[in-house]
């Protein structure tokens, strides 16, 4: 029986209660605007030469994650060939753009496992990593976005933003404490890792803790980039739409937007991001209207196609189900240049 299956019928309906909410906003929202067919109107207004270009934007975007994701890897003295990686990232992202949390994101462990031999520990070692490296340049955006916005964001919505961005930066460390992560993890890790006896958590601490240091100079930098695709995307979307506001807002507003967007509550922050535009868009001069039609444009652009690549990506090639075993540690050692 799956985990699925197994659990409550109040917590399955709990689960899906929660993913609703996001949605739930959103309707709320529209039924507070004023004029809620702008929407439609400012769509069909759009200039769709800018709103192609932002989407011929999307394999630039994904091909940078896939070289990151590479880069990380190739610290461990693993390599993934590059139309391969494309694939697994992609029908990974097919189901992670579908779920809260991008939960998607762990099925490249199972490429990896199936196609270059690679043990658990170290294939979630090279996601989690990924995550991090997504994080916390997130979080410098987001610090920069707060402190332009300062006097927009006040009360409820500014203790969010900062309480979540606290989260985002002081949560992760405890990876990289020596000893406090073997006892804070080493339970999760049992489940998690599909590894009862908790073997492999030293080989998933010590893979994650290899790209810390001069590996940063090249994941860092490259994570930032995938954050600016997405931002100059934004400011596309903003063209097409002929609304007049700067990149910097634009990337001010998204960064705070995908914060707020990792939030359970919502499949690829549908409602949350919209809610927040229709809250920051008028301190800008502009209709909430137009922020909720921003967003919307946003989440087609740039969530919903990489949904639809994902999903030709997945057809091409699902998550494989055969696994092999996963390389001894002799093995495992003689690869990654180990005692």
């Amino acid at each position: 029986m799956s985990d699925a299956a197994a659990k409550p019928l109040w917590k399955r309906a709990l689960n899906t209660a929660v993913r609703l909410l996001g949605p739930a906003i959103l309707v709320y929202v529209l039924l507070r605007l004023q004029d809620p067919r702008a929407i439609g109107r400012a769509v069909l207004a759009c200039n769709p030469l800018w709103l192609a270009g932002a989407l011929l934007l999307n394999p630039v975007n994904i091909h940078l994650k896939v070289v990151r994701w590479q880069r990380l890897l190739r610290t461990r003295g693993i390599r993934f060939p590059t139309g391969r990686a494309w694939l697994a990232f992609l029908s990974s992202a097919y189901i992670g753009m579908l779920t809260p949390g991008r939960v998607g994101d762990v099925l490249r462990i199972q490429y990896l496992r199936h196609d270059a031999d690679v043990p658990y520990s170290e294939g979630l070692a090279s996601i989690v990593m990924d995550r991090l490296c997504d994080l916390y340049v997130l979080a410098a955006f987001v610090a920069f976005a707060a402190m332009r916005y300062a006097t927009a964001i006040a009360g409820q919505l500014a203790w969010l933003t900062w309480g979540c961005l606290g989260l985002v930066v002081l949560g992760p460390l405890l990876f990289f404490i020596p000893g406090v992560a073997e006892r804070v993890f080493g339970t999760v890790y049992k489940r998690v890792g599909r590894d009862p006896e908790g073997h492999g958590l030293g080989r998933f601490l010590a893979a994650l803790r290899a790209n810390v240091g001069w590996p940063l100079l090249v994941t860092v930098p490259l994570t930032a980039l995938t954050f600016v695709v997405n931002y100059v995307q934004g400011s596309m979307v903003a063209r097409a739409m002929g609304i007049d506001v700067s990149f910097v807002d634009v990337m001010c507003l998204l960064a705070i937007a995908s914060l707020l967007g990792l939030l359970p509550i919502s499949v690829s922050g549908v409602g949350v991001r919209e809610a927040f535009f229709a809250v920051l868009f008028p301190t800008l001069g502009l209709a909430r209207e137009a922020g909720v039609t921003f967003g919307l444009l946003v989440f087609v652009v740039i969530y919903v196609a990489i949904t639809l690549m994902g999903f030709i990506a997945w057809q091409i090639s699902p998550p494989p189900t055969g696994l092999v075993g996963g390389p001894s540690d002799s093995r495992l050692a003689a690869r990654t240049g180990k005692d």
